[in-house]
């Protein structure tokens, strides 16, 4: 791999990791693995107090992206506010199918999520494993949101949960 090719994603700046949400590349670094001379890039995940490297060449092979542009955040509260798609299939389907929106690091499929899975106080309550994904989903959105409009994540969580309490009063 040639030290000349130039990368899309630099030091200091915040990517969206799939399996892990929004992280910030804190270095590059070379490393010899197995005998092979590898570029990192060191991204630390703060909340999760997490470090992971990512070899170069392969961050945007393995879905590793900027964060997503105001228009895409606008979008993904538009998709909040639309109607919750009520699935049929079985929960251990849906289930899959939601963490697969998850874990695809998109900003769109992961306002699905939360949008599919959010209860209001009239409605009937989630179960264990409902809540946990409704969680993890509205976590990956608040943080992103955060990130993008520079607010902290507590004024994200309000925003994102204004949309939410908006829609219910539809």
């Amino acid at each position: 791999m040639s030290k000349s090719k130039k990368s899309e994603f630099s030091p200091n700046d915040f990517v969206v990791y799939p399996a892990h949400g929004v992280g910030k590349i804190v270095s590059i670094e070379s490393q010899e693995i197995a005998g092979i001379e590898l570029e990192l890039f060191v991204i630390s995940f703060e909340k999760d107090k997490m470090t992971l490297r990512v070899p170069t060449h392969k961050a945007t092979e393995i879905g590793m992206r900027s964060l997503s542009s105001p228009d895409i955040v606008s979008k993904a509260m538009t998709t909040l506010k639309g109607k919750a798609k009520a699935k049929k299939a079985m929960w251990s389907r849906r289930a899959q199918e939601y963490e697969q929106k998850i874990n695809s690091g998109d900003l769109i499929a992961i306002a699905e999520v939360v949008r599919d899975l959010h209860r209001t106080d009239d409605q009937r309550e989630q179960s264990y494993s409902e809540r946990q994904l409704y969680e993890a989903a509205l976590e990956r959105l608040t943080r992103e949101v955060a990130a993008v409009s520079g607010d902290d994540e507590v004024e994200a969580a309000r925003q994102v949960g204004d949309v939410l309490i908006s829609r219910a009063a539809a």
